[in-house]
């Protein structure tokens, strides 16, 4: 009876957002009876309220709801006949509970110094990391829970992969690739952030290639360089993951509160 709530907790310690669906009522003939648990995470999902259509229509609300972000609660009633490809004839009325802070995506671009010392950091906070890189030798043996080693020749063409709304850091080694990913990621612009490490002069010098290569400046005026919180001073690398992390968290914590309020 109690499984779910063994499921549940363990989903909270591993930070995964997931919906909570509930059978609250039942009119005629429905699959399962009112308290039936489903939990449904972005990519798996636990328990059963009955299987069949309303199962699968369920598991398709609960997903819109983790993609939005929102963390309001649904209650919405479904007629289990034709039109759901149900035959019971019954009525259940189902609420969705969005549990759980939803995990940021982030992409880091560069295993050098201070992409080793910033993505521990980003680990311990409610991210997913991918971390990119065409240097296999600098990424450490051990990666920290919720970090996905991206191995690749062609580090640009990762920037198709990432899923929208993803937060997008540059540090890598070579100022030629910085640029090459700077325009990729401003071309495609459905980031929630991005940020490429240097100087103010770095800065000039790619405004003034990526204006040349035909970016507008509305869409350079997002890249955030030099990037971190400006109060966290320091050139040491963990230094400047701090200041990037924390830039990192006041983006999605004033896109939390704009959801909240």
């Amino acid at each position: 009876m109690h499984d779910w709530i063994e499921t549940l907790a363990a989903l909270q310690r591993r930070g995964e957002p997931c919906v909570l669906v509930t059978l609250v009522e039942e009119q005629g003939s429905t699959p399962r009876e009112a308290g039936a648990k489903l939990l449904v995470t972005a990519e798996r999902s636990y328990h059963s309220i009955g299987g069949g259509h309303l199962e699968l229509r369920a598991m398709q609300i609960a997903r819109d709801l983790l993609a939005s972000g929102t963390r309001t609660p649904l209650l919405e009633r479904f007629s289990l006949g034709a039109s759901l490809g149900q035959c019971c004839g019954g009525v259940t009325l189902l609420l969705f509970e969005p549990l759980g802070r939803p995990r940021a995506e982030v992409a880091v671009f560069g295993a050098g110094h201070v992409g080793r010392a910033l993505v521990p950091l980003l680990a311990g906070l409610p991210c997913r990391v991918r971390w990119i890189d065409s240097r296999v030798a600098e990424f450490p043996a051990q990666l920290p829970s919720g970090v996905e080693r991206v191995v690749s020749e062609e580090p640009v063409d990762e920037v198709d992969e990432l899923p929208p709304g993803c937060y997008c850091i540059v540090m890598t080694h070579d100022h030629q690739l910085d640029l090459e990913l700077a325009e990729r990621i401003l071309r495609r612009g459905d980031f929630a952030y991005f940020g490429l490490i240097g100087s103010r002069t770095k800065r000039a010098r790619f405004e003034h290639r990526l204006r040349e290569r035909g970016l507008a400046a509305e869409s350079i005026a997002r890249m955030r360089c030099p990037l971190g919180l400006p109060e966290v001073r320091g050139k040491l690398p963990l230094e400047i993951a701090i200041a990037v992390a924390g830039e990192v968290i006041a983006t999605y914590g004033a896109g939390q509160d704009r959801q909240e309020q």
